[in-house]
């Protein structure tokens, strides 16, 4: 059995994976986002780390045979969060996350040091990555700073849990900023501009490779044999990637999970920093991906369904399926900037829209145009891959969106590329960790890194997309003409 940690913004995922790629069990706990000011997104490392045992404590007892076969262990996490220890090894404050933006100004600040930064990080400063966070504590938090002896991305917090080491490897590290993706490995020029050197940096390793074995106390505590190895792992998306098998140029996926991503692998460096398109390394030796990020996917419907006081997503997704076609073209437009955006905008300061209400506008005609707004959000990201001379062919459908046949379909038809969800899609990263300790227990790419079996295929219906083109087209233009209003975070 090998054995998969997802560290994801909402829940810690724990997944076992037999040797012949079958799912064997899976097990999850919920984690709380504290949002102290506005713009501002944190957790506490310490209740990752919390979740991450009373998880494991779960899959054991419920499944213990299988359990207690566990050869190696593979993390994947959110990515970016910047988790600061101090000389002996304790949290130092709570970990800013992937959708804070309050560091905007740093990030202008070290665009205008170092121009040649997108270069050398394949991305442009942006205030989601982990650099820009650390130039604000720098500036805001200089005592704290002072006392920062090493700076670990979430899942590294992770290993070091379980480890006692300080390891990362290549695919969260390009979120960085701190990185040189095309060498794939620390650049001294990056880290200078926040103050920092390779000192306070993990060592790196690839995600297939091993990168350390479970503490003995931990093994002990856990009911795992001694000498568990752990996998380098991957960001969740390099990691989801993994999962569903996509390894190969031109090989991508459509993640519906908190934040939307479409990802696409490539056998080489290709930035295309303008469009606000992420390069970064992919969690497999050699290969490189490309990808569009949008911050409120998702999570856009759960800010939906909180604000409606319905009684859960799948109730309020029932409701608007049953809406007509004509409720649907006539209904709202909605900018699902909720935390600001990343492709194509870079707009830190962009805010959640909700254009066109009338007295009809009832939670249905609302969950409408936020699956619809997120949909074009999406096609925004996927245009602006396109403009990077990446065309992609058909792509698996992952995260908690992938539960939504009819969320898959809209999306299908405003991408004109064929869609498919997979068995075991929803597992996300997890599943792509699991298949990473595979691949460090020594097992060949090509046994591991197959597509799982396909659950349902979703053809683009043109006509569909000619309906919503003229939506598209007023979604568009409706940021372009409110920019210039959102207020600075």
């Amino acid at each position: 059995m090998y054995l998969g940690i997802d560290l994801g913004t909402s829940e810690v995922k724990l997944l076992l994976l037999d040797d012949r790629g079958a799912i064997a069990a899976s097990a999850g706990v919920r984690l709380d986002i504290s949002r102290p000011h506005p713009g501002w997104s944190e957790q506490d490392p310490q209740a990752w780390w919390a979740a991450t045992v009373s998880a494991a404590s779960r899959l054991r007892a419920e499944h213990p045979a299988a359990w207690a076969k566990v050869r190696a262990v593979g993390l994947s996490g959110q990515m970016h969060g910047a988790v600061l220890l101090d000389a002996a090894g304790e949290v130092q404050r709570p970990a800013i996350l992937w959708n804070d933006v309050r560091s905007a100004a740093e990030c202008g600040e070290m665009m205008a040091t170092l121009p040649s930064l997108p270069d050398i990080a394949g991305n442009l400063a942006m205030p989601g990555f982990t650099a820009p966070k650390l130039a604000w504590v720098r500036k805001h938090e200089p005592a704290i700073f002072a006392r920062t002896a090493k700076v670990l991305l979430p899942k590294d917090y992770l290993r070091y849990r379980l480890c006692g080491t300080f390891v990362g490897e290549m695919s969260d590290a390009a979120g960085t900023l701190w990185l040189d993706v095309a060498a794939r490995r620390w650049s001294d020029e990056l880290l200078a501009l926040t103050g920092l050197t390779r000192s306070h940096m993990p060592e790196l390793v690839e995600g297939s490779a091993v990168s350390g074995t479970v503490r003995d106390d931990i093994a002990a505590a856990w009911g795992l044999p001694r000498g568990v190895v752990v996998a380098g792992g991957g960001g969740d998306n390099a990691a989801s990637a993994v999962g569903i098998g996509a390894v190969r140029p031109g090989e991508g996926f459509v993640s519906l999970g908190t934040s939307g991503v479409v990802f696409v692998v490539n056998d080489r460096f290709r930035p295309n920093p303008a469009s606000a398109v992420h390069a970064f390394c992919h969690a497999v030796p050699g290969r490189w991906h490309q990808m569009s990020v949008m911050l409120s996917a998702a999570s856009s419907l759960a800010w939906a369904t909180k604000l409606t006081g319905s009684s859960g997503e799948a109730d309020l997704l029932a409701r608007m399926e049953a809406l007509p076609e004509a409720a649907r073209l006539d209904a709202p437009l909605f900018l699902p900037y909720l935390s600001g955006e990343r492709t194509p905008h870079n707009d830190a300061n962009a805010r959640g829209v909700l254009f066109g209400l009338t007295h009809d506008t009832d939670p249905a005609v609302l969950a409408w145009s936020v699956l619809e707004g997120v949909a074009f959000g999406m096609r925004d990201g996927l245009d602006a891959l396109r403009a990077a001379g990446t065309e992609p062919g058909r792509l698996a459908v992952v995260g908690g969106g992938a539960r939504s046949a009819f969320w898959v379909q809209l999306h299908a038809d405003l991408f004109g590329v064929e869609l498919v969800t997979l068995d075991g899609g929803e597992t996300g990263g997890a599943l792509g960790a699991a298949r990473l300790a595979w691949l460090a227990d020594g097992a060949p790419e090509d046994d591991v890194c197959r597509l799982p079996p396909v659950r349902q295929t979703f053809s683009p219906d043109p006509a569909r997309a000619a309906r919503l083109g003229e939506r598209l087209d007023r979604f568009r233009a409706l940021y372009t003409t409110l920019r210039p209003s959102f207020p600075p975070r």
